[in-house]
């Protein structure tokens, strides 16, 4: 029996979607769906995909970060002190696009925010995934008495303060310290994204991602679970990725050394070899340490 969620407030009103230009590359038995995080879209995985599409059905889809199909829903919700960017309607459009394209027992890789919209997909529908490979997700990135997220309460004030009086300027930075990287080539596609969106939603998307706590959802997740961390990320260190360790059933984690927030963009190889010890196509022995070596970037 599966365990159906009723349908969000969005999908109920208006029909619409926060998910844009699905596609399906490759093929093979297997199902992988490739799921960005905050800021990015479907081109933050071109270093990995002709890699993992030469044996699996790929999902590749874009969050819709734009604004232009939620504007009338936020308004009203706005009006009634609610919040519209919530973990579990992203979850729920999770949902609606797999079976929207029907596809059930994939292996789900989600990058930084789509780790935990991940997670709670999964709850809701366990019979859609039989592995969740999170990439630098986390639960909750606000540090307190006894937990290690990341950011001080007054940095992310003063982080979400910026977004609001200069968004460009903020997202300069923010792509810079993101990447972790001169090379030209892993910005790129991240800053075209990061300036794409509408500075609206980038400020609703923050203050979801980084004022929420999603740590009482880990003990629920009942998939099987691969976390993965960058040794340097400002943004989920792995101590999160400790954190959860020890929250979630059968949830193993590997940690590559290098910098940044986006491994499938600094160091995909390394990336790679992780997924494909979970696809069951690497050798143990290679990350049998699970720590992932890169080459800091000079």
């Amino acid at each position: 029996m599966h365990n159906h969620f009723p349908l969000s407030p969005l999908s109920q009103r208006r029909g619409s979607s926060m998910y844009l230009n699905p596609r399906i590359v490759g093929c093979g038995e297997r199902t992988l769906v490739l799921s960005h995080g905050y800021g990015g879209s479907q081109a933050i995985w071109d270093k990995v995909l002709p890699h993992l599409s030469r044996r699996n059905k790929v999902l590749l889809f874009d969050w819709d970060f734009s604004g232009a199909a939620t504007d009338a829903d936020a308004d009203d919700e706005a009006e009634d002190g609610g919040s519209y960017y919530t973990f579990s309607r992203f979850a729920d459009e999770l949902v609606a696009l797999m079976d929207k394209m029907e596809l059930s027992g994939a292996v789900y890789v989600g990058h930084s925010m789509a780790g935990m919209i991940g997670c709670i997909a999964s709850i809701k529908r366990p019979d859609l995934f039989t592995h969740l490979v999170l990439v630098g997700a986390s639960p909750r990135y606000m540090n307190s008495e006894d937990y290690e997220g990341g950011f001080e309460a007054s940095d992310i004030e003063a982080m979400l303060a910026t977004m609001s009086s200069d968004f460009h300027g903020w997202a300069e930075g923010f792509v810079a310290l993101a990447i972790g990287s001169p090379e030209p080539s892993a910005a790129e596609p991240l800053a075209r994204s990061f300036f794409a969106m509408d500075p609206r939603v980038a400020h609703g998307l923050a203050r979801m991602i980084f004022l929420g706590d999603q740590r009482e959802v880990l003990g629920d997740v009942a998939v099987p679970c691969t976390l993965v961390h960058v040794s340097r990320d400002f943004a989920a260190p792995p101590s999160v990725g400790r954190y959860m360790r020890a929250r979630m059933r059968a949830a193993a984690m590997y940690t590559i050394d290098s910098v940044g927030h986006f491994p499938q963009l600094v160091a995909p190889d390394e990336l790679l070899g992780i997924l494909d010890l979970v696809l069951g196509e690497g050798e143990d022995e290679e990350i049998e340490e699970q720590q992932v070596a890169s080459p800091s970037p000079s």
